[in-house]
């Protein structure tokens, strides 16, 4: 090989090294933008949550009325007493 076969070799992977380094850059600018966009909507996502859910919590605030209710009762008997 002569030496200007080895500068054009030479050339070439320097060549070479620079696109790949441009990919590479492209890459990870696609790769951060994609983590922002992941971000972003997990940030705006509206959560789904069940319908009887609502109907439960619903339900346990007014057993829980009840029993302070009933509570308040038997405090109020025991006080007669």
């Amino acid at each position: 090989m002569s030496f200007d076969q080895l500068r054009q070799s030479l050339a070439a992977v320097h060549t070479g090294l620079t696109d790949a380094r441009a990919h590479t850059d492209r890459a990870k600018e696609l790769l951060e933008e994609y983590r922002r966009v992941i971000v972003e909507v997990q940030a705006q996502a509206e959560p789904w949550v069940p319908p009887q859910l609502a109907d439960a919590l619903d339900q346990i605030d007014s057993e829980a009325g009840r029993l302070a209710g009933a509570g308040e009762l038997l405090n109020h008997y025991e006080a007669r007493l």
